[in-house]
């Protein structure tokens, strides 16, 4: 009887370090992902400075439900502009997990020479979020819309 007890014990075990496991090895390896209006989109983050300068102007193309995040320590207007961009974006200025600010349909310079407009958004915010133009239009995103981050 002994035997069999402290068989079940550590079949348990087993079972409890693998769920463990699982839970920890899923949650690392998650996307992180921005929701607003039942619609996610899954991000790329901007994290050193370098990253915030560059944004999306090395990529060609942005995926549908893809995005860029980027994350301030302390709200502020932080301004953007769409040097080197190859294509349209909107610009979705974000604090306290609400929309404060929209740039809708933000168009790439047409020459290098261009001189470019500087976005800002109407009140501080400590996250900026960049998808394909026209979604913001599309998924009918509005300023104090809640956007949950799941980074």
């Amino acid at each position: 009887m002994k035997k069999v007890l402290i068989f079940i014990a550590i079949l348990i075990a087993i079972v409890v370090v693998g769920l463990i496991a699982q839970n920890y090895f899923k949650t690392r390896s998650k996307t992180p992902t921005a929701t607003i209006n039942n619609y996610t989109f899954k991000l790329e983050i901007a994290k050193a400075q370098q990253q915030k300068e560059i944004g999306l102007s090395k990529k060609k193309i942005l995926e549908k439900n893809a995005g860029m995040l980027f994350l301030f320590e302390r709200p502020a207007y932080y301004s953007f502009w769409m040097k080197n961009m190859k294509f349209p974006i909107d610009i979705i200025y974000i604090r306290n997990d609400r929309i404060v600010t929209i740039h809708k349909n933000v168009k790439p310079p047409k020459n290098p020479n261009e001189s470019l407009p500087i976005y800002n958004s109407k009140e501080s915010a400590d996250t900026v979020l960049e998808i394909n133009a026209g979604l913001s239009e599309k998924y009918n995103f509005k300023e104090g819309n809640e956007v949950k981050l799941s980074l």
